[in-house]
C-alpha cells in the first residue's frame, strides 16, 4: 500500500500513536458536510419541541404572576391593609329599600294593616291643542291604542287653543309605549297619580272618596284630607276590622234579600273605647266610581239617616227609671188598657193585657208600661237625661257626613212626647246613635263618643258617666232576658251570650204622619253580657213579610237573626271562643222575669202598707189596682 501511495502525506506513518491516527483521519470540508445533513422529519421535530419549548415558558411566566399577585393581595389583606372585617360588616347589612316615589297622600289602612286607599303612581296623557293639525286623524289614532276614549269627545279636546288638555289621567306604562309608538306631535305625559281603594265596595261609606285632582269629597278622605296630603308617609289607621265589615255587610244583605227591603246599616263598636270595627251601609257603591253612584248609594243610613228607634230606645227608658229611682227591677206598671190623650192612642202590640213587672215590660216590649214609666219621670228629666246620653246633639265622629237628631224642642217636650219617646216614638235618630248609647247601657255607664281612628292598646280613652255601675248592671240582666225569653231569641248565640232589645217603627213621611206598612226592623245588642266586649246594631230598611216569617215583618223575624248570623262569624275572627255555662256566668247575668231574687238588689216585703207607698212619681210594687201619680191620673184612658 505504501508504494502505491508513495507520496501520500496524510498517510500515517505505521508506528504513530492511535490518537494520532485518528486526528490525522478528520474529515474533510466536503466530508463534514455529508455528516451535518440532517433529514426532514428531524426537522420537523426540531420546530415542535421548539414551539413547546415556548409554551411550557409562558405558561410558566403566567403561573409565576399568578402567584405573585395572590401573594400580594393576601399580604394587602392581612398585613398592610386588613380591610376583611370591613367588608363582612357590609355584606351583613341588609339591603337598602328601594327608592319610593313620592305621591301626595298617605295611605288608609285598617286596624290590622289591609289597605284600605293608597295613591299609585301613574301616567297622564296631555294635548297641546295648538300643536294638532288633524284632529279626526289623531283623533282615531289614539283610539286603536286607546279603545276606552270616546272619538266625538276626543275630536273636541284635540281642537281649539289650549295648550294643555288631558286626554287620559291614567295610562299603562303598555299603553304609553303605545302612544309614544304613534309619534304625534303635541301629545305629551306627565307624571300623575291615582288614588286607589282595594276594598273596592267595602267601607266605601268610611273612606269616602277623592275626585280627579285628588281631593277629599267624602268620609275619611275629605275629612282627614289636610292630614293625608301633610304627613304623606304616615299611614292613617282606622280602628276598622275589614273581615268583620265583610261579615257585617254580608248578614244585613242577606236580611235586606230574605225580606226585599230597600236597604240597610250595621254597626260593631268595642263598648270600652268606642272604636267602631264596623259600619255598614246599604245599597253602597265602590269608592273606585264615585261619580258612578247613585243619591241613595252614596246615602249614609248609619250617620245620615235619622229614624224613629222604635222598642230599642225602652232600654233606655229603662235605664233613665232605675237610676233616678223611679223604678225598681221588681216593680213594675200597669199595661191592660190604651192610655188615650186627646185624640192620641197609645197600645200594646199583641200586649199582655195585665201588670207588669219591668223585666217583663222589656221582654214583652210594652208600650203601654213603657209610656207610663217615662211618665213617672217627667218630662224635664227626661229631656236631661236624653241630653246626658248624647240623643240630641250631632255625635263627634271622624267623618263629616253626620245629622242632627230631630227631636221635639224645649218648650214642646211635653207629657205626651215623654210617653211616646219611653217607647222609641216622636224622636229620629241616627243607627250611630242607638249603637253608642247600646255601648254605653253596658260598658259600666260612660259615654264615650264613637271613633274610627285606632287606639293604642290599654289606653283607656275619656267619656262620661252618665249612669250608675249598678243600673248598666241590671240593664246587662235585661238585655239577657229578651234574647232568652222575649223577643230577640233569634239572636242567641250558644257560647256567647247575647244580650240585645228588638225594635220596630213606623217610618214617617215627608210632611209628617206615619207610612203605613212602611217600618224600620233594628236589633241593638252586646256580647257576651257578663263581661261585655262588642255591641252590636242591625237594621233593615222597610222590610215586608215572606213565607217563612209566617207574614211577619218585626225585627224579631227580620233584624234578631241577621245579629245571630254576623256574631256567629266575627266572634272567632275576634279570638273569642265559646264559654260553657257556669254558676258564676249565670249569677252575672240571671234576671228573674218577676225582678226578685236579683243578686245585689233587696227586694220589698211581700205586703207593703198603704202608708209605706212610694212617692207620687215612684213606680208602683203592686198589680194594677195601686194608686197612679197625678201625672199618670191625667193620662189614664177616659
Amino acid at each position: 500500500m505504501s508504494d502505491a501511495f508513495p507520496n501520500n502525506p496524510r498517510q500515517p506513518s505505521p508506528d504513530a500513536p492511535p490518537g494520532n491516527r485518528l486526528r490525522e483521519a478528520a474529515p474533510t470540508e466536503s466530508t463534514s458536510r455529508a455528516l451535518v445533513r440532517v433529514t426532514q422529519p428531524d426537522l420537523l421535530r426540531h420546530a415542535q419541541l421548539e414551539k413547546s419549548r415556548g409554551r411550557l415558558l409562558f405558561a410558566a411566566c403566567g403561573f409565576a404572576a399568578l402567584f405573585v399577585a395572590v401573594g400580594v393581595k393576601l399580604s394587602l389583606a392581612t398585613v398592610f391593609d386588613p380591610a376583611q372585617p370591613r367588608r363582612a360588616a357590609m355584606l351583613s347589612r341588609p339591603p337598602a329599600p328601594p327608592a319610593e316615589t313620592p305621591v301626595s297622600r298617605a295611605a288608609v289602612t285598617d286596624r290590622n294593616g289591609e289597605v284600605l286607599a293608597v295613591s299609585l303612581p301613574l301616567t297622564g296623557l296631555y294635548a297641546n291643542q295648538r300643536e294638532i293639525d288633524n284632529p279626526s286623524e289623531v283623533a282615531d289614532k289614539l283610539r286603536r291604542v286607546l279603545p276606552q276614549l270616546d272619538r266625538e269627545r276626543l275630536i273636541a279636546r284635540l281642537t281649539g287653543d289650549r295648550p294643555f288638555y288631558y286626554i287620559a289621567r291614567a295610562l299603562t306604562p303598555r299603553e304609553m309605549q303605545a302612544v309614544n309608538n304613534l309619534g304625534v306631535p303635541g301629545l305629551y305625559f306627565e307624571d300623575a297619580e291615582r288614588r286607589f281603594f282595594p276594598q273596592g265596595r267595602t267601607a266605601s261609606h268610611i273612606i269616602g272618596g277623592v275626585d280627579v285632582d285628588g281631593n277629599g269629597i267624602a268620609g275619611v278622605e275629605k275629612y282627614f284630607d289636610e292630614r293625608l296630603r301633610t304627613l304623606r308617609r304616615d299611614t292613617l289607621r282606622l280602628s276598622l276590622d275589614v273581615r268583620v265589615q265583610l261579615a257585617m255587610r254580608d248578614a244585613v244583605q242577606h236580611a235586606i234579600t230574605d225580606f226585599n227591603g230597600i236597604g240597610g246599616a250595621g254597626v260593631v263598636m268595642d263598648v270600652h273605647t268606642g272604636e267602631v270595627l264596623a259600619m255598614v251601609s246599604l245599597p253602597d257603591y265602590d269608592a273606585n266610581d264615585v261619580g258612578g253612584a247613585t243619591t241613595d248609594e252614596r246615602f249614609n243610613r248609619v250617620t245620615v239617616g235619622v229614624y224613629e228607634p222604635g222598642s230599642t230606645f225602652k232600654l233606655l227608658t229603662a235605664a233613665m227609671a232605675l237610676d233616678l229611682g223611679t223604678v225598681q227591677t221588681w216593680s213594675g206598671y200597669d199595661a191592660s188598657r190604651p192610655i188615650r190623650v186627646g185624640r192620641h192612642e197609645i197600645n200594646d202590640y199583641r200586649g199582655k193585657n195585665r201588670w207588669l213587672a219591668l223585666p217583663e215590660i222589656i221582654a214583652y216590649s210594652s208600650n203601654l208600661a213603657s209610656a207610663h214609666m217615662a211618665a213617672a219621670v217627667g218630662p224635664t228629666r227626661h229631656r236631661e237625661f236624653m241630653q246626658r246620653m248624647g240623643m240630641t246633639s250631632r255625635l263627634r265622629i271622624e267623618i263629616p257626613e253626620t245629622a242632627l237628631p230631630l227631636v221635639p224642642g224645649q218648650k214642646n217636650w211635653r207629657d205626651l212626647n215623654t210617653m211616646t219617646i219611653g217607647f222609641g216614638h216622636g224622636i229620629s235618630v241616627t243607627p250611630l246613635h242607638v249603637a253608642t248609647a247600646g255601648a254605653t247601657l253596658v260598658n259600666g255607664g260612660i259615654l264615650r263618643q264613637p271613633t274610627i281612628l285606632a287606639q293604642p292598646p290599654g289606653v283607656e280613652r275619656e267619656g262620661v258617666r252618665v249612669i250608675d255601675p249598678r243600673t248598666s248592671e241590671n240593664l246587662r240582666r235585661l238585655m239577657r232576658l229578651v234574647v232568652t225569653d222575649g223577643s230577640g231569641k233569634g239572636a242567641e248565640v250558644p257560647g256567647y251570650y247575647v244580650g240585645g232589645k228588638t225594635g220596630t217603627a213606623q217610618k214617617t213621611g215627608p210632611r209628617g204622619g206615619y207610612l203605613e206598612n212602611k217600618r224600620i226592623a233594628a236589633f241593638i245588642g252586646a256580647f257576651p253580657m257578663h263581661a261585655p266586649r262588642y255591641s252590636i246594631y242591625v237594621m233593615v230598611d222597610e222590610p215586608k213579610p215572606n213565607a217563612r216569617s209566617h207574614g211577619f215583618a218585626t225585627a224579631g223575624w227580620v233584624a234578631a237573626p241577621a245579629a245571630n248570623m254576623v256574631i256567629s262569624r266575627i266572634a272567632p275572627i275576634l279570638g273569642m271562643l265559646p264559654e260553657p255555662s257556669t254558676p258564676e256566668i249565670q249569677r252575672a247575668i240571671a234576671m228573674p222575669m218577676n225582678g226578685r231574687g236579683v243578686p245585689g238588689a233587696s227586694p220589698p216585703p211581700a205586703t207593703t202598707p198603704t202608708a209605706n207607698r212610694p212617692p207620687a212619681r215612684q213606680a208602683t210594687e203592686t198589680p194594677p189596682r195601686v194608686a197612679v201619680t197625678q201625672r199618670e191620673a191625667a193620662l189614664a184612658p177616659r
